[in-house]
């Protein structure tokens, strides 16, 4: 038991005073005595304890009362009642009152000691409980966004802490960490989630195009404008513009766009007359822009309005933790409705192999895998992930090498179950887990041999 936990014993009898500081203070508790009503929520005022042990019916009081105030005041704080009543009647009004047991007059040191020290487990129980289940619902996920590493943990408080707020804001990442969903989940998670999201990618269009697209252009501008046009500024509205792969903006469209975040109005093309926006700009690049800066490649001025919030989103190799959640929501996206799953090989498969495409990657192979697999539960055989991307890494190693050391294995076993697991991972292609073991192919077909040879005699036996 901890000690120094505080206990405030309400009772107008100095034996039970006498009987309460002997047994609790021995054992290290902070003992508070109220020999009133008035001093006893004069206490529950001042401070919190740990655990309450109370007289049922104090002079002043009516029946359970001073149980509901002491509630009402320290509701975190197991209670226990003392009363000299034996009816049955006394002790379940108690209960019904908030208190967590009750306990007999003469006081019998050990029943007061048994109930104090499960009224404290029950409660730490249950704010351990709680504390889970607000991990667990906090952590989970945040729009579609899905991991519960670290570092996403920091990237939810961050949106929820600038999703209401107009700053530009910066993400970076490498390709398929999901840059436009993080934008998304911004927007959505905000004031201007009844308005537009406007997605526009830098990358696929070029000098004018892209121009028009951004700012729009009036009838007459260039050959063809047969008519104004609004550009994704104005068609946004009070919503969010996502640039995605800003780095490819021209020299002269970044001029434009940085005239535009000055300003907060945009001049159409051929137009002499700007127009005010209200837009919140969300820009996306997986390239380092701060070393274009610096090259000359991209406005340093600009990369500054940009970047007035920076979100860097990890990619799977720095969370590797998060792939089975990520796999699970994957499979039950493209599983059409059937409650399919991955076996342990499976999944052990997927965390044991490179993703440089990241997240989107992982979900590109795992509805290839799901829409030629058969059966409800998937194989490791059935998981397709391209030889050159199975790895045989500390995901796979310390999962084998954990369980002999908790299970005391021998060597010869842990190189056994080392083995499965390779050629599990491997779905079973012995010259692909030969050359991630390192060993002749031959070796893994002897072994396969004297395998089922001992597996014969042990059964002849």
């Amino acid at each position: 038991m901890k000690l120094k936990r505080s206990v405030l014993v309400v009772d107008d009898d100095p034996d039970i005073w006498r009987q309460v500081q002997e047994l609790l203070g021995g054992l290290g508790f902070e003992v508070v005595l109220a020999d009133s009503v008035e001093v006893a929520l004069a206490c529950a005022n001042s401070r919190d304890f740990d655990c309450i042990v109370s007289e049922l019916r104090m002079p002043g009081t009516e029946g359970a009362g001073l149980i509901e105030a002491l509630r009402d005041r320290q509701p975190d704080a197991p209670l226990v009642c003392l009363t000299g009543f034996r009816s049955l009647d006394v002790v379940v009004e108690s209960m019904q009152r908030g208190a967590s047991d009750c306990v007999p007059k003469p006081l019998y040191a050990p029943r007061l000691l048994i109930a104090v020290e499960r009224a404290l487990e029950e409660q730490a129980l249950a704010t351990e409980n709680r504390r889970l289940r607000a991990l667990v619902e906090r952590t989970a996920s945040c729009g579609d966004l899905v991991g519960k590493s670290l570092v996403m943990n920091e990237i939810y408080a961050l949106i929820r802490k600038i999703s209401n707020n107009r700053s530009n804001v910066m993400v970076t990442g490498e390709r398929g960490t999901g840059k436009e969903i993080v934008a998304r989940t911004i927007h959505l998670a905000g004031g201007r989630s009844q308005h537009p999201f406007i997605s526009v990618h830098c990358a696929s269009l070029s000098g004018e195009t892209l121009e028009r697209e951004l700012f729009g252009s009036v009838r007459g501008a260039f050959a063809g404008a047969h008519r104004d046009t609004p550009g994704v500024f104005e068609l946004a509205g009070s919503g969010t513009l996502f640039l995605d792969e800003v780095a490819d903006l021209t020299p002269t469209a970044q001029g434009k766009l940085l005239r535009i975040l000055r300003d907060r109005e945009v001049r159409p093309l051929g137009a002499k007359q700007s127009v005010p926006i209200d837009v919140r700009l969300i820009a996306a690049t997986q390239r380092d822009l701060r070393r274009n800066t610096e090259r000359g490649l991209f406005r340093e001025d600009l990369y500054y309005k940009l970047n007035v919030i920076p979100i860097q989103l990890p990619s799977l190799r720095e969370r590797p933790e998060d792939i089975p959640l990520l796999a699970q929501t994957f499979v039950e996206r493209w599983s059409g409705g059937l409650a399919r799953r991955l076996s342990e090989g499976a999944m052990r498969k997927l965390q044991c192999a490179d993703w440089p495409g990241n997240v989107d990657e992982l979900e590109s192979c795992l509805e290839r895998s799901l829409a030629l697999a058969e059966g409800v539960e998937i194989k490791a055989s059935e998981v397709l992930i391209p030889d050159d991307r199975i790895r045989a890494d500390g995901s796979l190693e310390e999962s084998v090498v954990g369980l002999a050391r908790q299970r005391g294995l021998s060597l010869e076993v842990l190189e056994d179950l080392y083995i499965e697991a390779v050629l599990e991972a491997t779905g079973g292609r012995k010259s692909e887990a030969a050359r991630v073991l390192g060993v002749n192919r031959r070796t893994l077909y002897r072994r396969e041999e004297r395998r089922q040879k001992e597996a014969a005699e042990g059964g002849a036996a």
